[in-house]
C-alpha cells in the first residue's frame, strides 16, 4: 500500500463524505419524486450506485491513492478543457437526474404498465456490468482523471492496460453501459429519453476527449494505430 500525506487523507476523507451524501441525496430525490419507500427497484439502484462509490476506496486506496485525490479535484481543475465541464456536467450529472425523475414520475403517475422481471434483471445487469467495466477502466489508468486534461504535473503517460487493450475510452463505455440499464432497472420507457441525450453527452465527450489526446499527448497517436475503436470493438 503507498503512504498518504495528512493532506491527502483529509481530502480522501472529504470525498468521502461527499460520496456518502451524494447517495444519500440521489435516494432522496428518487423515493421523493415517487412518493414512496416501497419501490425495491429504486432501492437495488441505491445499493447498486452506493457499491459502485465504496468501491473507488476498496480499489484505489491501496493501489493508487494519487488518482482518489485528483478525481476529488472535480469538473473545475485547473488545465481542465472549458468545454469538458458544460460536457460533463450535462452527460455526467444532468440528464442522468433527469432520467431518474423520469423514471419516478413514471412509477407515482402510471405511465407505462408494470415491466417483467427480465426487464429489470437485463437493467440490472447492465448496470453492475457498466459500473464494473468503468471500475477496472480507472484501475488500470493511473491517469483516469474527472476531467479531460493532460496530467504533465503527474507524468501523464498513455494507458495501454486491461481494457485499454480493447477500446480507448472503456470507462465511457462502461458508463454508457450503467446509463443505458437504469431506465430498464427502474422500470420506465419514457426514462429512455433522457438517457438518449446524456448518451449523446457521452459521444461527444469521447470525440473530443478523443481529438485532444491526439494532439496533445505524447505517444497517443501511436496508440490509436494499435487500438482503432473508441467505445465499442469493431463499431467506433
Amino acid at each position: 500500500m503507498q503512504m498518504i500525506s495528512p493532506e491527502d487523507r483529509k481530502t480522501i476523507l472529504k470525498w468521502c463524505i461527499q460520496a456518502a451524501f451524494g447517495v444519500a441525496g440521489y435516494a432522496a430525490i428518487l423515493f421523493l419524486t415517487a412518493g414512496r419507500l416501497d419501490w425495491l427497484w429504486g432501492w437495488v439502484f441505491i445499493g447498486l450506485t452506493a457499491i459502485f462509490m465504496a468501491s473507488h476506496v476498496v480499489l484505489l486506496v491501496p493501489i493508487n491513492p494519487d488518482l482518489l485525490v485528483e478525481r476529488a479535484g472535480g469538473l473545475r481543475q485547473e488545465g481542465g478543457k472549458r468545454w469538458d465541464r458544460w460536457v460533463a456536467a450535462l452527460a455526467g450529472g444532468v440528464f442522468p437526474m433527469i432520467s431518474w425523475i423520469v423514471a419516478a414520475w413514471d412509477l407515482r403517475f402510471g405511465w407505462s404498465s408494470p415491466k417483467p422481471l427480465a426487464v429489470h434483471l437485463i437493467g440490472m445487469g447492465a448496470v453492475a456490468l457498466g459500473f464494473a467495466l468503468f471500475m477496472w477502466a480507472m484501475v488500470s489508468n493511473a491517469y483516469f482523471s474527472e476531467v479531460v486534461r493532460i496530467q504533465e504535473d503527474r507524468g501523464h503517460q498513455v494507458a495501454t492496460d486491461g481494457p485499454y487493450r480493447f477500446v480507448r475510452h472503456p470507462g465511457y463505455s462502461g458508463a454508457i453501459l450503467a446509463f443505458l440499464g437504469t431506465p430498464l432497472l427502474l422500470g420506465s420507457w419514457w426514462a429512455l429519453i433522457p438517457t438518449g441525450f446524456g448518451v449523446g453527452g457521452y459521444i461527444l465527450r469521447t470525440a473530443l476527449e478523443d481529438k485532444t489526446l491526439q494532439l496533445e499527448l505524447e505517444g497517443y497517436q501511436a496508440y490509436t494505430e494499435q487500438v482503432h475503436y473508441r467505445l465499442i470493438p469493431g463499431v467506433w
